[in-house]
């Protein structure tokens, strides 16, 4: 995949239930044995993971590829479809997530986290917001919202719905797409009057399409938390990631990285 513009790049699919499998801790660390950290990645996410002229960039892919420096291992991506991921991992073709993975219950059932950055969300709106939206409140009853199927920013804006309706308001008519950027050009184009992105998605969109979308409101929700997923029960993987995190940290490459991709500080987990 070779998509170049956050317009074109593909966001994440919908997890479905895996039931949780035992480890065997021997074959789960051969590719570790060695030398190399295979990890899976959707690489549609901008800032997170993309593809930009043909090599695969972002946030997390700077941050595996310094993390395994610092507990001297190879990385080794491994792209795939989102929703392939946890299977994948489950089936010990990776090592690790590495994918800006929200951490939620269904998905803490299935594999252990590590976490590295908090995000919120964003409601974003047509520059001069034309349907006076003054964020995820109220004033979204009776309007078209988009989000991204299967993601936080669905059933986020599900449970807005049932406040509207708790209000006796009318109804927010939620849009899904399969991607965060097809949520953008519906906003664009005006078939949906706000989107749910998150904070770092929307510093990207509002840096690729300047002039077009603004904010509406104040940041929600910035206490979620996106991280590595290891294997249930893989607690050497995990305490070699948390190694190297707290390494980052410690010589500043952890914030360097934060400032080079523009997040603003409250991503910032340590």
């Amino acid at each position: 995949m070779t998509r170049t513009s956050f317009w074109t790049l593909r966001v994440w699919g919908v997890i479905s239930a895996l039931s949780v499998m035992p480890v065997a801790s021997h074959a789960a660390m051969e590719s570790i044995a060695a030398g190399k950290l295979t990890y899976g990645t959707a690489a549609t996410f901008m800032p997170f993971e993309f593809v930009k002229g043909g090599k695969l960039t972002g946030f997390d892919i700077d941050l595996i590829t310094a993390l395994s420096k610092a507990i001297n291992l190879q990385p080794a991506p491994m792209p795939m479809e989102f929703k392939g991921l946890i299977p994948a991992l489950q089936g010990k073709r990776l090592d690790i997530i590495n994918s800006a993975m929200y951490v939620n219950p269904t998905r803490a059932a299935q594999v252990d986290f590590v976490p590295y950055l908090k995000i919120g969300s964003r409601v974003v709106v047509r520059k001069g917001n034309p349907e006076g939206i003054t964020g995820r409140d109220l004033s979204l009853c009776g309007k078209n919202v988009a989000v991204t199927l299967g993601g936080i920013e669905e059933s986020q804006a599900r449970v807005d719905n049932q406040r509207c309706l708790a209000a006796k308001k009318p109804a927010i008519n939620v849009m899904t797409f399969p991607a965060a950027t097809d949520s953008a050009v519906a906003v664009a184009q005006g078939r949906a009057d706000a989107e749910f992105l998150s904070t770092p998605g929307t510093v990207a969109l509002f840096s690729e399409k300047p002039g077009l979308f603004e904010a509406a409101g104040e940041e929600f929700e910035a206490d979620t938390h996106i991280a590595f997923a290891v294997r249930k029960g893989d607690s050497e993987t995990k305490a070699q990631l948390e190694k190297g995190l707290q390494s980052l940290v410690k010589d500043g490459t952890y914030k360097q990285l934060i400032e080079k991709w523009n997040f603003p500080d409250s991503v910032a987990l340590f």
